[in-house]
């Protein structure tokens, strides 16, 4: 296989990284991780459960530690990460930043509408307020924005057209 850097999936908690994170590992050759679970099971609890037992910072350390791992360890992958993930100095060390953009509207809309709604709005502590919810998607948009090597629109797109046009756009950006 020849050498290829990871793809890292940013954007807002519930854009649908780990949905189109699904669909690229079925029509490529690419691995797939996921940093809230890789966190979930270094600690043997939620992302829920890790924020309301030790709170945002220590959270945060876990992303970072993670992070460091990533960079050292993971190669030819594509890694779906925390809506916070973006935040780690390290990002473009570890491979090509894919930002996966929509309206936070849409990303509600989105998440309200999936068969497990309940589930996946139970799974974001932060998004049990959605007028913070809605400040912190526009405090993050402008810095998603910066760090992206690639931008997908997400918007009203099926996962399977957003993982095509991601690899295309891995592949141009190569």
């Amino acid at each position: 296989m020849p050498s290829r850097k990871n793809i890292i999936l940013i954007g807002f908690m519930g854009v649908g990284k780990g949905s189109v994170a699904r669909e690229v590992i079925k029509i490529s050759d690419y691995m797939s991780i996921d940093t809230d679970d890789l966190i979930e099971s270094m600690e043997n609890k939620t992302v829920k459960r890790i924020f309301a037992d030790s709170g945002e910072e220590y959270f945060r350390s876990l992303e970072k530690k993670v992070s460091h791992w990533l960079e050292k360890s993971v190669k030819n992958s594509l890694i779906s990460t925390g809506g916070g993930f973006y935040k780690q100095k390290n990002l473009k060390n570890i491979g090509v930043v894919v930002f996966l953009d929509s309206p936070f509207d849409k990303i509600l809309q989105r998440i309200n509408s999936h068969p497990n709604a309940a589930k996946k709005l139970k799974k974001r502590p932060l998004l049990n307020d959605l007028k913070k919810a809605k400040e912190l998607y526009e405090e993050r948009l402008p810095h998603y924005r910066a760090l992206a090597d690639i931008v997908v629109d997400v918007t009203d797109k099926s996962a399977l057209d957003c993982a095509k046009e991601l690899l295309t756009k891995v592949k141009k950006h190569a």
